[in-house]
């Protein structure tokens, strides 16, 4: 069959551009690939954001019977509302994280408009978050290493003057965590300020395994985030799937490494090197 001069060049064209690609991705090396401690076959963090009462009023309780150790994206305001149950936390092992002073979130939700990312500059999200660190130290005693992006937002301004402020993160902490992200994140690539956070609130057991025996078959690194942490709720990480998950991740035969965001983070960076 004769083809048409001009579908004729457009399958050649394809088919150069894609042995040009192809080429372009052989010469890459890939990146070596990241084992775990002790054979572990999958790394998992739990993490909870803003510092909800519930947190220290049950959830840190639940999981200090476990031995686990979670990270809490604070912010300063609601510790100050627990601080004796903070610093039982911060004393029983668990991670806090930066979680910003006001929380910032775009101007589209209506109880941000006043604090709106759409009004931010570097400038401004640097100084908050070195703020926040400050007065987690002041009330807590340390100082936090990694940060959750509230609401999971990463710009500033609007339009042609929207910025991310990743770069800001990279630059004041190990680690950055998302949220309501897709996949677990490639130990050996994820980008550190970047990395994916999926949502375990409202989830039950058979859904949270299920997503760390997805990321087991590649030993990849699940970070989990919640919030609250009750029996049920709205925004809430259920008690009832936290215990079967505590119990899960310390039974050895499932290869599975708990551990708060920041040590898997340093772990992994001193891998890279």
């Amino acid at each position: 069959m004769k083809l048409n001069p001009i579908l004729r060049a457009s399958l050649l064209f394809s088919a150069m551009l894609s042995l040009s690609f192809s080429g372009e991705q052989s010469s890459k090396p890939a990146p070596e690939p990241i084992k775990w401690p002790d054979g572990k076959k999958v790394a998992l963090s739990l993490s909870f954001d803003d510092a909800r009462l519930t947190n220290v009023d049950k959830g840190t309780v639940l999981l200090d019977q476990y031995g686990v150790k979670a990270t809490f994206f604070v912010v300063p305001s609601a510790v100050k509302k627990r601080l004796e149950g903070w610093k039982k936390a911060v004393a029983s092992g668990h991670e806090m994280g930066n979680h910003s002073v006001n929380h910032p979130c775009s101007g589209n939700f209506t109880w941000s408009r006043e604090k709106a990312l759409e009004d931010y500059t570097a400038e401004k999200m640097r100084a908050e978050l070195i703020e926040a660190n400050k007065q987690v130290k002041e009330l807590l005693g340390v100082t936090p290493e990694v940060f959750a992006y509230p609401c999971g937002q990463m710009f500033m301004g609007r339009g042609r003057n929207t910025k991310s402020y990743v770069p800001v993160v990279d630059e004041l902490f190990i680690s950055g965590r998302g949220w309501r992200n897709e996949a677990p994140n490639d130990p050996a690539y994820c980008d550190m300020a970047q990395i994916y956070g999926m949502e375990m609130d409202g989830k039950d057991f058979g859904e949270i395994k299920e997503l760390i025996e997805t990321a087991r078959k590649s030993g990849q690194w699940l970070v989990l985030a919640g919030h609250e942490t009750n029996e049920s709720g709205g925004q809430t990480t259920r008690l009832a799937m936290l215990k079967q998950l505590c119990e899960y991740a310390k039974d050895p035969a499932n290869g599975v490494w708990i551990a708060p965001i920041g040590t898997v983070s340093k772990y992994v960076l001193k891998q890279r090197k």
